[in-house]
């Protein structure tokens, strides 16, 4: 039933410059090919220009709609990307004076995206939005067959083949919907049952491909498939990141964001995105290394903003400080916040201090000091330790031992009554 791409398809791209646009033209064209070939097609030629706005009719205008059509003979195309979305009658004429197959950029992402969903809720949400994106384009292949049957010997069951098509897509959209909905129900179910265990949940964020996975897999030890490539993670996946002071929470990672995505992917990835719309902090992840890093970081605002993540507190991540020779290193507000972490996942530079970052915003109150303990108090020092206090031990001259703590306040006060301590042991 889709449209999908077969290895070695050659494909010329098509990508304009509107006045209300703000990326570079360069960057846009190079994104479009790394997604083109990303879906399995060669890319052999690239038709550039500007307009004040689309034709309504080919998008492009007749003009550059015969100079495409001379590249695709010429070069004998197989496939013509477009840049942008095409309304069905645009992607149709289109088709008919170029004389081939002709995808717009919603088609192109949503082919790569079910060639790399691999889990079960996964593949739901692509074929969801598939189906609505299909919806709107049945009448290729079957304009044979758009009248109603009538006359002696053709008098049918009363509908054309395209209504029964849209009639039968209607039912599987009904029923991945009520699928997805369940699934949407357990995963806040995941996530109250979270809340009340008092574990907060951090998720990464970031541009296709700015090195989540990486970070992620860095992070918690996890083996998360990740790869020098454009949304090669489609399937969130939930760990435990362990903090210091023995604080620890869930991190999720998830799919990437893009400019311009698609609306059908945003309500079909509803599910997936709202770990983000509920998560306690956000990690945006950002490629240091990219020089249009600020457009890409806009274009995630975007996303963000139409999942209703836009008041999530969010902490920048710049990753890849390796590939610039920066230093890892915490920048902060002017109010003494975290705002900004540099870090390398591939060499592990900076990743305590992300660490420390992040149950610095997530925590509570923090009690910091010097607890001075006898030989006696072993059953205390071990306590602390599996809390994830100690920060560092120093042995004293009488064989007592002195601790550098970092704790949560709730749980000083808890070990204060416990062991029966007094706030003046603990020298801040």
């Amino acid at each position: 039933m889709f449209d999908r791409y077969e290895g070695g398809q050659r494909a010329l791209l098509v990508s304009l410059q509107f006045p209300d646009s703000s990326r570079d033209p360069n960057d846009a064209l190079a994104e479009l090919t790394e997604l083109t070939e990303s879906a399995g097609a060669s890319v052999l030629d690239c038709v550039g220009g500007s307009r004040h706005r689309p034709d309504p009719r080919l998008y492009v205008g007749a003009g550059k709609a015969d100079e495409i059509a001379e590249r695709v003979t010429l070069h004998n195309i197989d496939l013509v990307v477009f840049n942008h979305a095409l309304a069905p009658s645009q992607e149709r004429n289109l088709e008919r004076v170029l004389q081939c197959r002709v995808l717009d950029r919603t088609g192109l992402i949503l082919d790569i995206f079910s060639q790399r969903a691999r889990s079960f809720e996964g593949k739901l949400q692509v074929e969801l939005a598939q189906l609505r994106h299909l919806s709107t384009r049945l009448v290729r292949g079957w304009t044979h067959l758009e009248r109603q049957k009538g006359g002696i010997g053709l008098r049918g069951p009363g509908e054309t083949q395209l209504e029964t098509d849209r009639r039968l897509i209607g039912h599987r959209i009904k029923r991945l919907s009520q699928t997805l909905e369940r699934v949407r129900a357990r995963r806040e179910r995941g996530r109250a049952s979270r809340r009340k265990a008092d574990i907060a949940t951090v998720s990464l964020v970031g541009y296709t491909n700015a090195g989540k996975s990486t970070l992620f897999n860095a992070l918690t030890d996890a083996e998360v498939y990740a790869a020098d490539r454009l949304f090669a993670t489609l399937d969130p996946t939930l760990r435990r990141l362990d903090l210091p002071g023995g604080q620890e929470a869930v991190i999720a990672d998830t799919v990437g964001f893009i400019s311009d995505l698609p609306h059908e992917l945003v309500e079909a990835f509803h599910a997936t995105l709202q770990e983000s719309a509920e998560a306690a902090l956000l990690l945006h992840v950002i490629d240091c290394a990219d020089p249009a890093r600020h457009e890409l970081v806009r274009a995630v605002h975007e996303v963000l903003d139409s999942v209703g993540a836009e008041r999530v507190p969010c902490l920048e991540v710049y990753t890849k400080v390796d590939l610039r020779e920066e230093s890892a290193r915490i920048e902060r507000h002017a109010d003494g916040r975290p705002e900004r972490v540099w870090v390398s996942a591939i060499s592990g530079d900076g990743l305590g201090l992300l660490r420390e970052a992040v149950a610095e915003l997530i925590g509570g109150e923090r009690v910091r000091g010097a607890l001075t303990l006898a030989p006696s108090d072993g059953k205390l020092r071990a306590t602390l330790y599996h809390l994830g206090a100690v920060r560092e031990e120093r042995p004293l001259e009488n064989g007592a031992l002195e601790l550098d703590l970092d704790m949560d306040a709730v749980d000083w006060q808890r070990l204060m009554k416990r062991e029966g301590l007094s706030e003046a042991r603990l020298r801040v």
